[in-house]
């Protein structure tokens, strides 16, 4: 994995979301032909507009998985909202078996922060601030 930090003048980050999220009524969508490769391509694209790097991502047939190495001023909420919303409206229009659902995903997701070193580390680190040598 790169763990190299994201920079700018004023920030030194290293921000990783592990994301999953649905289509509406856990509808199979990944299982017609193409839609898992497109809605790949767009998220990618998305991303890049973004300055998102994907880690990870993965779709099984009714949800997907994606690894998020983000900038600081981006949140999860704004992130979904992208990325849900430009695949939602081009799927839709691209692939006929979908054209009749009033919207593709789910308002909910899942969303877990993760880094390079542990929540157990990070907090001995803070509570020791002060023992330490």
């Amino acid at each position: 994995m790169n763990t190299k930090f994201f920079r700018t003048a004023t920030t030194v980050s290293f921000i990783n979301y592990h994301f999953v999220f649905c289509p509406k009524y856990r509808r199979k969508i990944f299982l017609i032909p193409n839609v898992e490769t497109r809605f790949k391509e767009l998220t990618q694209q998305i991303c890049n507009k973004l300055g998102i790097q994907i880690i990870a991502m993965e779709c099984h047939k009714d949800h997907v998985h994606m690894f998020l190495k983000c900038w600081p001023s981006q949140s999860p909420a704004e992130i979904m909202k992208n990325i849900k919303g430009a695949s939602s409206h081009i799927l839709r229009d691209e692939f006929p078996q979908l054209k009749g659902m009033s919207s593709l995903w789910t308002r909910s997701y899942f969303v877990s922060t993760a880094g390079n070193v542990s929540s157990e580390t990070i907090k001995w680190y803070v509570e020791t601030q002060k023992t330490r040598g």
